[in-house]
């Protein structure tokens, strides 16, 4: 387990912030847009020189708390030098280890899709994940695979900053003289996805419509949805894909993911058209379709339980939580037998980053972040 103090250098505008947590939930990657070139250091994934004072930082998705997201901006003022700020932030859409961090940068213009809004009346407050982690008991097993999943994270202080603007469709941005391309995606993983191209960096960073390293899970779907979203980023032409969560990946990795996406697809669609009940069928997925090295199998469930809605024709909002809890009570294999109290796991999570916890608003190097 690992949180990054310096940016992966993608190139001279470009760098990437990659948690590296595989197997577990909340570690989101996140994406740092410069105006100015840095020159390339003798290490490929260390940042070159600073910056000229005053350029500007387009954040292609902040992390789940403000420990995480003040790792994340220090590694950001190694490369963005003396004087820049972050101007906008691209939520790719509304999960919270995507977006809870949007409200330490109070000067940034919150970009993301009209659809957007909608998911984030379903998505959890960080308030709500605050009291429902405090209060889990380790003798209910759900509860135990909460706090073993999302118990390290502190949301203390913390509270939604919602997108001040909205799109449908395609909307294009300029860093300085450096192109950026937002593509509306969705609904896929959630109902309001977008993707960010780069087109003189060939790269994409495609949110939670693809995960490396782990079973992915979608909240919206349909799986088609997933797989369109897939087919769009690799008609951007990518050389580097810039996932939700895990490494970095080209499109040889996507499309191995699609073909998984549509292999979990056709087997859920044989059989609901078999009469054979989500339940059944999730567990067919957990039997059958794991795939080794891919952690997180339970999130199966998750992906059964969402077709299946589409497949019956429902139109009523899911609770995210209780289509986890039905996933992880069909894969009892996921839970630990035990697991350490939340104190000692936000004790962990910050003693990992390096963190401390500084009062009152600052502004360190320029890039300014407000502390809670």
């Amino acid at each position: 387990m690992r949180i990054p103090s310096e940016l992966v250098r993608l190139d001279g505008q470009v760098h990437a912030w990659l948690p590296q947590f595989p197997g577990t939930w909340g570690m989101a990657n996140c994406v740092v847009v410069t105006s100015g070139a840095t020159e390339p250091s003798e290490s490929t994934h260390s940042p070159g020189s600073p910056h000229s004072p005053g350029s500007e930082i387009l954040l292609v998705d902040t992390p789940y708390t403000a420990p995480l997201t003040r790792a994340l901006a220090a590694a950001a003022r190694r490369v963005a030098g003396p004087g820049a700020r972050v101007s906008t932030v691209v939520n790719t859409h509304a999960n919270g280890d995507h977006s809870y961090g949007n409200g330490l940068f109070p000067d940034a213009e919150i970009i993301s899709t009209d659809a957007n809004l909608a998911h984030l009346c379903a998505e959890p407050t960080p308030g709500q994940l605050q009291a429902m982690l405090d209060g889990c008991r380790d003798e209910v097993a759900f509860e135990r695979y909460l706090l073993a999943h999302f118990g390290r994270y502190d949301y203390g202080g913390l509270e939604v900053a919602p997108p001040t603007r909205t799109f449908s469709g395609r909307l294009d941005l300029l860093v300085g003289s450096t192109p950026v391309e937002l593509y509306e995606v969705g609904p896929a993983h959630t109902a309001g996805d977008l993707v960010v191209h780069l087109p003189a960096s060939g790269v994409v960073c495609a949110g939670d419509v693809l995960f490396v390293g782990d079973v992915p899970v979608h909240w919206a779907g349909p799986l088609s949805g997933v797989i369109g979203a897939c087919r769009q980023i690799l008609d951007l032409d990518p050389q580097v894909v810039v996932p939700g969560h895990g490494p970095l990946v080209g499109p040889a990795e996507v499309r191995a993911y699609m073909a998984y996406m549509e292999e979990l697809r056709g087997r859920l669609h044989a059989l609901h058209g078999a009469g054979v009940d989500v339940e059944e069928a999730s567990r067919v997925l957990l039997r059958e379709h794991r795939r080794p090295g891919l952690g997180l199998w339970e999130r199966l469930g998750v992906l059964a339980a969402v077709e299946y809605r589409h497949l019956g024709g429902a139109e009523e909002p899911i609770s995210l939580v209780e289509v986890l809890a039905s996933a992880v009570r069909l894969a009892p294999d996921c839970v630990p037998a035990a697991v350490a109290s939340r104190r000692e796991l936000t004790a962990e999570l910050a003693g990992l980053a390096g963190l401390a916890e500084p009062a009152g608003d600052e502004d360190e190097g320029g890039v300014k972040v407000r502390t809670v």
